[in-house]
């Protein structure tokens, strides 16, 4: 079962990292180990949620978003989208980009390095938002619930999210671009840069979350609707023709999953220019990773497992802000990037950690329950 779910990913993996072996040596070859893993961290949430809508959807359009959706997530945002934003920072054509990028890396590494602090305002602020919309947010299941539970009472307080990213975006623009690094060791300022990025991803992150919640309150009233003519047509001894009910909310659930799925493929590709500026290498591990996230929606679907750990959403999310706030410290100064690469994994590995405490608990408090019972029954015969 195990291989027949994370088999493609596997060969995937065996051929991303020969190839990186072959174009960069083993620097290439650990880099995009990196960006495999922190693909697979950030995007864990992308699948818990992919699986919870795809476990409702037939199986041809389940094949649909596991085959063109691949198609989409691998070629369109993992591959494209990097050259889409290099080539708008550094003011260049896409084929301009590409080619820059292949032949003279020199150049290409001082164009992004000059667009840097524009590159790490925008993604910054887009990742910060999805990380503060997340802890204001009051949840049922609680991992620090030390620190979420006041933040969730803060969370009432309309748009506190988008005022506290704008006030962290000023504090950057003040602290951090005023003397920002440039290629050359030479200082320029970079604040107005700075300023317009970072609101440029506040706006697609609104813009994004729009959609997305337009499409979750369609595919909620197609399903209503399809529920009340099914039931109509019961009554009226006509049943309507399973194929078109499934078909329009199905239809819905796919155009949803591909915009969830774009905006959280967006927070990696942002992500991973805090490790690399390579575009063949950022391909090859984003791309390995989000075979293994798709590979992971099917498994959670397939196993029903969706639930057994969950901490990990929010180590995801934790992720998350700490990539955020260090891709806006990188404006100004250098982070190694192993740094950057593994305060994810610990994140992710310690909200598993926690999720494996928590079953374990519940397992021993239940089987303690059970033992009372059985005491009980035994003395009352």
């Amino acid at each position: 079962m195990l291989l027949k779910t994370f088999g493609w990913s596997f060969a995937v993996t065996a051929l991303g990292l020969v190839a990186a072996v072959f174009y960069g040596g083993w620097a290439a070859l650990g880099l995009v180990a990196i960006l495999s893993v922190l693909e697979i961290s950030l995007s864990f949430d992308n699948a818990v949620v992919n699986a919870g809508i795809l476990k409702k959807m037939s199986a041809f359009w389940q094949k649909i978003f596991l085959t063109i959706g691949i198609l989409i997530a691998v070629f369109g945002m993992r591959l494209v989208f990097p050259v889409v934003i290099v080539a708008l920072s550094a003011q260049l054509g896409p084929i301009e980009a590409v080619d820059l990028a292949l032949t003279d890396k020199d150049q290409y590494q001082q164009l992004v390095t000059d667009a840097h602090p524009a590159i790490a305002a925008f993604g910054g602020m887009f990742l910060l938002m999805i990380f503060l919309d997340f802890i204001f947010e009051d949840r049922d299941i609680k991992w620090l619930g030390w620190l979420e539970r006041p933040l969730a009472k803060l969370g009432k307080v309309d748009m506190l999210s988008v005022c506290i990213a704008l006030i962290i975006l000023l504090i950057s623009a003040i602290t951090f671009a005023t003397h920002a690094h440039q290629h050359g060791g030479t200082h320029v300022d970079k604040a107005e840069t700075v300023l317009l990025a970072g609101i440029g991803g506040l706006i697609t992150y609104m813009i994004v979350g729009g959609l997305s919640g337009y499409f979750e309150d369609k595919l909620e009233e197609e399903e209503e609707r399809e529920h009340e003519q099914e039931e109509e047509a019961v009554r009226a001894g006509k049943p309507r023709s399973a194929v078109v009910v499934a078909g329009k909310a199905a239809f819905f659930m796919f155009l949803y999953l591909e915009v969830l799925d774009a905006s959280f493929s967006f927070d990696g590709v942002i992500g991973a220019f805090a490790i690399t500026n390579d575009i063949v290498l950022m391909a090859l591990g984003l791309g390995i990773g989000a075979m293994y996230v798709r590979s992971l929606t099917v498994y959670l679907v397939r196993e029903g497992t969706l639930d057994d750990y969950v901490y990990l959403e929010h180590g995801a999310h934790y992720a998350i802000g700490a990539l955020a706030m260090i891709l806006l410290v990188t404006i100004r100064y250098e982070i190694n990037e192993f740094i950057t690469g593994s305060v994810g994994v610990i994140l992710i590995a310690w909200s598993f950690w926690s999720s494996v405490r928590r079953n374990r608990a519940l397992a021993a408090a239940e089987g303690n329950a059970g033992s009372d019972d059985k005491t009980e029954v035994s003395s009352g015969v």
